[in-house]
């Protein structure tokens, strides 16, 4: 647990600890990173924020929320957590189902995601503008390209929110 521009005393260190080990029932053996932080500025009203990080075995579980009150940022942040990771295991379950009905079948079930699809394509050359047109005439969620001026592979994607992502390597 840390604080960023903020003492975390130690009755805020166990209200903390106490509401984030409820994850716990939910997740075996998280590694958890709280990051406390009260904003400076005075035209933030909720300037108290509570930003957590949870490794589990499968995906990184990030929140962040803010509120007036540091033990509210921290309710809700738990909230949060709880049903991010909630909807991880409803859909990690879904993906399983099928693998338990192997099982019935005589397959053995296997834990581990598996690939049932290898496809190959030439990866061109072109600006980002042109992968979102290319996006659009394939129509898939997301597109590889190598950009024309750095000659490094990119991919855009189509955001949930409307819009369009670019993710390029570091």
């Amino acid at each position: 647990m840390k604080g960023r521009g903020v003492e975390v005393s130690d009755a805020i260190r166990s209200y903390a600890e106490k509401r984030l080990g409820r994850l716990e029932r939910q997740l075996p053996d998280p590694e958890i990173e709280l990051q406390l932080s009260a904003e400076q500025n005075p035209s933030i009203k909720d300037n108290h924020v509570a930003e957590a990080t949870v490794w589990t075995k499968g995906p990184v579980i990030r929140a962040k929320e803010s509120s007036q009150d540091m033990r509210a940022s921290i309710d809700q942040l738990v909230d949060k957590l709880e049903r991010q990771i909630t909807r991880y295991r409803e859909k990690r379950g879904r993906r399983r189902r099928p693998a338990r009905q192997a099982v019935d079948e005589g397959i053995p079930m296997n834990e581990e995601p598996q690939i049932v699809r290898t496809k190959q394509f030439a990866v061109k050359p072109m600006s980002a503008e042109e992968a979102v047109l290319q996006l659009e005439l394939v129509g898939h969620d997301f597109f590889v390209f190598r950009h024309a001026d750095s000659d490094e592979v990119a991919i855009v994607y189509r955001r949930r929110e409307g819009g369009y992502g670019l993710i390029e390597p570091q």
